[in-house]
């Protein structure tokens, strides 16, 4: 029997986004082509701007700016398009010496359209599954192909009934 994308969920709270985003962060860390370090971070709109605001904290970067890429809605899938580009003179030709965050590589497509626009650009998501895995070059987290991750930004605080008894 199949199942439906919420029945092989990862949730992901506001905590543990932020740990993992750190644990990107660490990765990241004294890694850039400039003695180590990165001249800005592009988030990619919306899902990464919480991990790449995390990211710029923790790597002291305070030139930030977003990419805004369409690639679906739920009723159907689409080849991506940039419907908001980062500044130009943040990218350079190549995006050298920039770090692209997202928080989560499905099938890669997104990443593919904005690694063709930046090369040289160092592509890192917080979460990654196996289809998409070859156009991050850094990721923390890899999760089946089948599994829908809920973060925090997408969900509401909700009582639930317990297992047992009625409270």
């Amino acid at each position: 029997m199949d199942r439906l994308p919420h029945e092989k969920g990862f949730h992901v709270s506001w905590d543990q986004i932020h740990r993992d985003a750190r644990a990107l962060a660490w990765r990241l860390d004294g890694k850039g082509p400039d003695k180590g370090a990165w001249r800005a971070v592009v988030a990619i709109t919306r899902g990464g701007m919480a991990p790449a605001m995390i990211v710029s904290r923790e790597l002291d970067i305070r030139t930030v700016d977003t990419i805004s890429v369409k690639s679906y809605n739920h009723q159907d899938q689409t080849m991506p398009r940039v419907i908001k580009e980062p500044q130009a003179a943040i990218m350079g030709a190549d995006g050298e010496g920039v770090l692209v965050v997202d928080d989560l590589v499905d099938t890669g497509k997104t990443l593919e359209l904005v690694r063709k626009l930046y090369p040289k650009a160092h592509f890192a998501t917080v979460y990654a599954k196996p289809e998409g895995r070859a156009m991050v070059d850094t990721y923390i987290t890899e999760v089946s192909q089948d599994t829908w991750i809920f973060f925090p930004w997408d969900m509401a605080l909700q009582y639930v009934q317990p297992f047992r008894g009625t409270d």
